[in-house]
C-alpha cells in the first residue's frame, strides 16, 4: 500500500479523515501537501451520530472554521455533501482551494456503505484518499464504497498509523511490554486475547484489574468487578503463561470510599483491600514495579489508563508509569507507542502525549488492529493499489 500525492494542476482530491483539534493537525499536512501542487481538496468527513438526518449540533462549519486556522487559508464551508450545493461548490473552487462538505452522516448512505451515495461523493473529485486511519474499522461509503469507483489511495497520516502498529505488533524489538486499562474486561477480550500471544510482558490495570484479581479469588471490596467476565480472565491468564507472556497485576492500589475527586483515601495492599472500600488507581509500588520492569524492555504499546485519571489524585499511577515511558523514550531506550481516547487524554494529562514515539487517536480502528482484525477501509485500498499497480 502506498501514497502518490503527486498531482496534475488543479486536478480535485476527495479526501477523507475524521474530526478533532489533534486530528485536525495531524491530517493538515497532506492538505498542504496536495495544495502545494496545486490541486483542489475537498475534505470528507463525519461527526457525533446525528440519526441520518440534518442536525446543526453536528455540523462540519466549525470543523471549516479550525481548519481554516491550521492551513492559515479560506476553507469553503460547503452545506450539503452531496448533490447540486456539494457540485457547485466544488466547481467553484480554483486551484489551491480547499473545501470541506457537510456531515455525511447526515445521509443513511453513509452508514450503510450505498453504492450510489458513493456515486455521488465520486463525482466530487479525480482522486481519492483516505487519510483517517479511526475510521478505517467501519465500511461506509466514504470509506469503502468509493474506493472502488476512483483511483484511490492512501494518506500519510493512515500510513503512518499502520507503520507505527507494525513496528510494535509484527517485529518488535524485545522484550515487548504491553499497558492494557480501562473499565471493562468485557470491552477488551479479544485485545487481551492477541497481545496474550504477542508481548512478553501484560500489564492490567484499571477497572479491568479488579476483574482478574477477583479471579484469583481476593476479596476487592465495592471495587468494580464484572462478575460474568471472571472466567474470561482466567482463560487469558492461561492463554498467556502457555505463551510465555508474564501478566502483571497490581501488587497494591489506592482506595477510596466514594467515586469522586479528593475522596479521602489510601494506599492498600491488593490482598487487603477494605469491604467498604474501592480500589480506583495503582498504588506506588504497583507503580514502581511496571518501571522497574520497563527498563528491561525496548518496547511498549499502551491502551487504557491504570486508574480513574480524571479525579484526582487517583491519576496518579498512570502519570508516573506515563512519565517514565517518556523518560525512556527520549533517552532511546524505548519504542513506545499509545492509541485509544482514553490513552490520548490520559497521556495529555501527564504532559506526555507528544513524548511518546507515536499516539494514535483512533479509537475503534485501534483496538481491532490490536485484536488481529482486518479493517474493510484498509483492505479496499490494498485492493485499489493493487488494481492501479496493474494499470
Amino acid at each position: 500500500m502506498s501514497a502518490r500525492l503527486t498531482s496534475k494542476a488543479a486536478r480535485c482530491w476527495c479526501v477523507q479523515t475524521s474530526m478533532c483539534r489533534c486530528r485536525i493537525a495531524r491530517f493538515a499536512p497532506t492538505i498542504t501537501s496536495l495544495l502545494d501542487r496545486g490541486a483542489r481538496v475537498v475534505v470528507m468527513t463525519h461527526l457525533g451520530r446525528p440519526a441520518a438526518e440534518p442536525n446543526p449540533v453536528y455540523s462540519t462549519r466549525p470543523v471549516a472554521n479550525a481548519l481554516s486556522k491550521v492551513l492559515k487559508q479560506d476553507v469553503c464551508f460547503v452545506s450539503d455533501c452531496v448533490g447540486a450545493p456539494a457540485e457547485r461548490a466544488v466547481g467553484g473552487l480554483p486551484p489551491g482551494g480547499v473545501a470541506i462538505l457537510e456531515n455525511l452522516r447526515f445521509h443513511k448512505g453513509e452508514s450503510e456503505n450505498n453504492r450510489n451515495f458513493a456515486i455521488r461523493l465520486s463525482v466530487l473529485g479525480d482522486l481519492y484518499v483516505n487519510d483517517a486511519f479511526s475510521c478505517s474499522h467501519r465500511a461506509h461509503a466514504s470509506t469503502h464504497a468509493i474506493a472502488e469507483l476512483m483511483p484511490a489511495y492512501a494518506g500519510p497520516s493512515l500510513l503512518a498509523e499502520i507503520t507505527a502498529l507494525r513496528a510494535v505488533l509484527e517485529k518488535p524489538r524485545r522484550p515487548v511490554m504491553a499497558v492494557v486499562g480501562g473499565a471493562k474486561v468485557s470491552s477488551k477480550i479479544a485485545v487481551l486475547k492477541s497481545l496474550a500471544g504477542k508481548v512478553d510482558h501484560l500489564v492490567i490495570g484499571g477497572g479491568m484489574a479488579n476483574t482478574f484479581l477477583a479471579a484469583r479469588g481476593l476479596n476487592v471490596g465495592r471495587s468494580l468487578v464484572e462478575p460474568d467476565a471472571l472466567g474470561t480472565a482466567l482463560e487469558i491468564t492461561e492463554a498467556a503463561q502457555a505463551a510465555g507472556c508474564r501478566i502483571l497485576l497490581p501488587e497494591d492500589v489506592v482506595v477510596a470510599e466514594t467515586f469522586a475527586a479528593h475522596s479521602p483515601s489510601r494506599i492498600a495492599r491488593s490482598t487487603q483491600i477494605p469491604v467498604n472500600a474501592m480500589a480506583l488507581d495503582i498504588g506506588p509500588a504497583s507503580a514502581a514495579r511496571i518501571r522497574d520492569l520497563m527498563q528491561t524492555c525496548a518496547t511498549l504499546l499502551w491502551n487504557g489508563p491504570l486508574g480513574a485519571f480524571e479525579l484526582a489524585p487517583f491519576g496518579e499511577g498512570t502519570f508516573a508509569v506515563a512519565q517514565a515511558a517518556a523518560r525512556m523514550t527520549a533517552q532511546g531506550q524505548l519504542t513506545s507507542i499509545g492509541g485509544g481516547g482514553d490513552t490520548v487524554a490520559a497521556l495529555n494529562a501527564a504532559g506526555v502525549a507528544d513524548q511518546f514515539t507515536y499516539v494514535s487517536t483512533a479509537g475503534g480502528a485501534f483496538l481491532e488492529w490490536l485484536e488481529g482484525r482486518a479493517l474493510p477501509g484498509i483492505e479496499i485500498l490494498r485492493t485499489a493499489t493493487r488494481k492501479l499497480e496493474e494499470v
